[in-house]
């Protein structure tokens, strides 16, 4: 049994805040290797016009996919999580998340197809501050393998 696709365009409620602070931000820039000083001091995120450090642009993998949790969790959806691979990922900024943001986001399923025998979940996350300041949308592809419905 496949994904059930009258899942999609259903969009979730908002997560709970995520309060992004200056380790945060310096433990994921450690771990991606970027030395980037914007992403570890405050001084040199101000000469570059930001009110403080930035976060590297991959970092809202990690409050998309916290907030998403849920979404492709849920047994009603039918994803096989055990057989899932990341496919693709994008993200299209309205300005960089900074230490001090503190955001919420709101999932949306896009597209479930059929690639092969494999299964493609296709999401949203539109990423904002608390008080509705679009900061971020970012698109997460999951792909199920085997998990297409064969027919003869």
């Amino acid at each position: 049994m496949g994904m059930n696709r009258d899942w999609i365009g259903r969009t979730f409620p908002a997560s709970a805040p995520y309060e992004v602070s200056r380790v945060k931000i310096k433990d994921f820039a450690d771990a991606i290797g970027d030395p980037n000083p914007a992403y570890r001091d405050r001084a040199a995120a101000e000469k570059l016009g930001h009110p403080d450090v930035i976060a590297p642009p991959t970092f809202a993998i990690v409050i998309s996919f916290q907030m998403g949790g849920a979404l492709v969790l849920d047994p009603e959806l039918g994803l096989d999580y055990t057989r899932v691979v990341h496919g693709e990922q994008s993200f299209s900024y309205s300005r960089p998340i900074h230490a001090g943001d503190v955001l919420v986001g709101t999932p949306r399923i896009t597209e479930i197809r059929t690639a092969g025998r494999n299964e493609l979940l296709t999401w949203e996350a539109v990423i904002t501050t608390v008080d509705g300041e679009h900061v971020c949308t970012a698109v997460n592809t999951l792909v199920a393998r085997g998990t297409a419905e064969v027919t003869a």
